[in-house]
């Protein structure tokens, strides 16, 4: 069935806990804000759902593709397509492998309830008011991370061929920090 919900593949439920992810570890409340990237959006706080929050365990600069699959098509189409027995695959460059591994990455909780479904995009949540979270916690290795979840984290020498294939597999996705202004290598 189409859903009226534009970037979700799955009608949204609400999530216990909202998650949102920073290098800084001393937010003490996050303020409705315009993001830098996305301009012609009304102020919001933004989090993501425990779900999707893969998608943010690297560095915020870092541009990744994610593709997954929900089903047993989809992993059937996602280890066809992307040679991998994991059943979700997320990719950066060479370039941001040692920024992986020294990211100090936190992982703020926070209670859903100011939240509602972005329609934009699955997994994310907005709040149009001020939300103080609940705690905060350091991530650890972003690799093990990845490899304790059961993620293939790949170094992709090709990352923008990799994106081409992901947009049209046909399989969940998302494109993290990847387009103009975006650093392809990692700072320093």
């Amino acid at each position: 069935a189409t859903l009226a919900w534009m970037g979700w593949t799955v009608p949204p439920g609400t999530p216990d806990v909202l998650l949102h992810y920073s290098e800084d570890r001393g937010i003490d409340a996050f303020e409705p804000h315009v993001p830098r990237t996305n301009p012609g959006v009304a102020p919001a706080v933004w989090a993501i759902d425990p779900e999707h929050a893969p998608l943010y365990w690297f560095p915020r600069a870092c541009p990744r593709v994610a593709v997954w699959a929900g089903d047993r098509e989809q992993r059937r189409l996602l280890h066809e397509r992307f040679a991998t027995t994991s059943e979700r695959l997320q990719a950066t460059t060479p370039g941001w492998a040692d920024a992986m591994l020294s990211c100090e990455l936190y992982e703020y909780r926070l209670d859903p309830a100011p939240f509602v479904a972005w329609p934009e995009a699955e997994g994310q949540w907005i709040a149009r008011e001020r939300v103080v979270p609940e705690s905060v916690q350091q991530v650890g290795d972003l690799v093990d991370r990845h490899r304790s979840a059961g993620i293939e984290l790949r170094f992709a020498d090709d990352l923008e061929g990799l994106r081409a294939l992901v947009v049209t597999s046909g399989l969940p996705f998302s494109i993290v920090r990847f387009g103009p202004g975006s650093e392809m290598r990692a700072p320093g």
